[in-house]
């Protein structure tokens, strides 16, 4: 565990460790850990310019608001958008490129709980925003990311160390299944295509983070399962919840701190760590691997957990899922990336 006042020795370095006008990209920041998560940036950073991405315009007004009074110099730029949906992802992300030469840091944390809705564009909306819209995102802008000086890092806010069985005959998940396995499948995958991008973008640190009970939106979606969710969170949330203001600070000490650094150590900066925080153990076992999977506590994954990896990286299940999702994008959207 990385205790809390270790987090924030490290974070109040910022200002000495990262130069200003660091530039941050933010897809579900709107609302729940996203927004904690920008929150603490906007404090500690000097001069920050962070693109935030959603869609409640209420909700981004004000955040703008309240950052601003917390750090007049922090620059809050909304992007409205539906980005369950590629083609949306893609016209952020060429906006976003058309401003931008380099960018330091993404933050993803789109995602709902459970929802049956199939987007137009043939998917199941937590996959379409868990998977397909992170993974879109980060091959438009990753280019970017690896141009940048000092920091470079991407942080998935989802279920890093909770990997399960991908199901390779059903990998968009059209038929179904329970919401455990979903979350297991869903995981793994993500897990890999991080694992995918860290090989070919080797001075990025990748980081799949599990948040832990946070009080959020992720169950707003109006069905019987969300409906038992949020009534059960109602009664006990308020004895297991994570503090707002800590989820956020841990969330900027994930996406900040040299404890987490690209395969290509000599090439990327972070925040010094703090006396007695140490480097910690990637997804595949190896310190300092350059992708790596968290729990609430800033911790790694369990052996059990890489034992569960290991075995279907032996079966070549992170090659055909890459694969798959190349395709699902030329079949979207008619790219596997945009061009820069």
């Amino acid at each position: 565990m990385v205790a809390y006042p270790h987090i924030l020795a490290s974070n109040i370095l910022i200002p000495k460790t990262i130069p200003p006008g660091l530039v941050a990209v933010f897809v579900g920041a709107t609302s729940g850990i996203g927004e904690y998560t920008l929150r603490a940036l906007a404090k500690h950073a000097v001069k920050p310019r962070i693109y935030f991405i959603g869609r409640s315009q209420e909700a981004a007004t004000r955040i703008v608001a309240d950052c601003r009074g917390v750090n007049p110099e922090a620059e809050l730029i909304f992007l409205k958008s539906d980005v369950s949906l590629i083609r949306n992802v893609d016209e952020v992300c060429r906006e976003i490129a058309g401003k931008e030469k380099t960018i330091n840091l993404i933050c993803l944390s789109q995602g709902v709980m459970y929802n049956t809705v199939v987007t137009d564009e043939g998917l199941r909306a937590p996959i379409a925003l868990v998977h397909y819209s992170r993974l879109r995102f980060l091959v438009n802008l990753l280019p970017l990311v690896e141009r940048a000086k000092g920091l470079r890092r991407v942080l998935s806010i989802f279920a890093g160390g909770k990997e399960g069985p991908i199901n390779l005959s059903d990998l968009r998940v059209d038929h179904g299944i329970n919401p455990l396995a979903l979350r297991g499948h869903m995981a793994a995958m993500q897990t890999f295509a991080l694992e995918t991008l860290a090989t070919r973008y080797p001075t990025v640190s990748f980081i799949h983070d599990f948040p832990g009970p946070v009080r959020s939106q992720i169950a707003r979606d109006k069905n019987m399962l969300n409906f038992v969710l949020r009534s059960v969170f109602a009664v006990v949330g308020p004895f297991i919840y994570m503090p707002n203001e800590e989820s956020g600070e841990r969330h900027v000490f994930i996406a900040k701190s040299a404890r987490y650094p690209a395969a290509s150590t000599d090439s990327e900066a972070g925040v010094e760590l703090a006396d007695g925080v140490l480097i910690s153990k990637g997804a595949d076992g190896m310190l300092g691997s350059g992708n790596y999977t968290t729990d609430a506590q800033c911790e790694a994954s369990n052996a059990s957990v890489d034992a569960v990896l290991e075995k279907m990286r032996k079966e070549g299940v992170p090659q055909k899922a890459w694969e798959h999702t190349e395709a699902e994008f030329v079949r979207m959207v008619g790219s596997a990336a945009i061009t820069q």
